[in-house]
């Protein structure tokens, strides 16, 4: 294994315990949910840094550990398919789509504005999956008389909405003073 490899596996390994100790650091909100001190800033910048499919592996291993972390959420639902479906909605998937911020920035001419493009939209998917989650998996939770969807929006909307305008702010002011950016394509502003 190369140097650069080795580089790269020792920086995704420290973004994703970084993500992990900022996860704790929360605001917890009343009706449930937190908002976290940028957990999700290093797995996007991971991505940014080196690609997407390292910024997919660097989510995915980070949503493992989200899993283990708050797996007694699992042990809420009362099926083992409920609890298939929380797994892959309010961890595998709502994390591991964080790497895909690089392939959602690529697509603009200035990198400041791919990068808050494609962590707005990660955080956007992440909030879906959430979302989603709330719909199918915690209506059971929405006060007598909302709408589950409703009862969804606002519970994960509350929290997700600080954390993708927090994350995005944070992404496009850090990154570009970190070392040797953007290191397969050379793209500058």
């Amino acid at each position: 294994m190369n140097s650069s490899r080795i580089r790269t596996l020792v920086e995704c390994a420290l973004a994703i315990a970084l993500a992990t100790v900022l996860s704790f650091l929360q605001l917890t909100l009343p009706q449930g949910g937190g908002v976290t001190l940028l957990s999700m800033l290093p797995i996007v910048l991971m991505s940014f840094r080196h690609g997407t499919l390292n910024g997919l592996l660097t989510g995915f291993v980070y949503s493992v550990l989200q899993m283990i972390i708050g797996f007694e959420n699992v042990m809420y639902c009362p099926t083992l398919g409920t609890q298939i479906l929380c797994i892959l909605l309010d961890y595998i998937l709502a994390y591991t789509c964080l790497g895909l911020a690089s392939w959602f920035g690529k697509f603009f001419s200035s990198q400041r504005v791919g990068i808050g493009v494609g962590t707005a939209t990660v955080c956007f998917l992440r909030f879906l999956c959430h979302f989603a989650s709330g719909i199918l998996l915690w209506g059971a939770y929405a006060p007598e008389g909302q709408p589950v969807w409703l009862y969804s929006l606002i519970y994960n909307g509350s929290y997700m909405l600080v954390e993708l305008i927090l994350t995005t702010v944070f992404a496009v002011l850090i990154y570009p003073s970190l070392p040797n950016r953007l290191p397969s394509t050379g793209k500058k502003d």
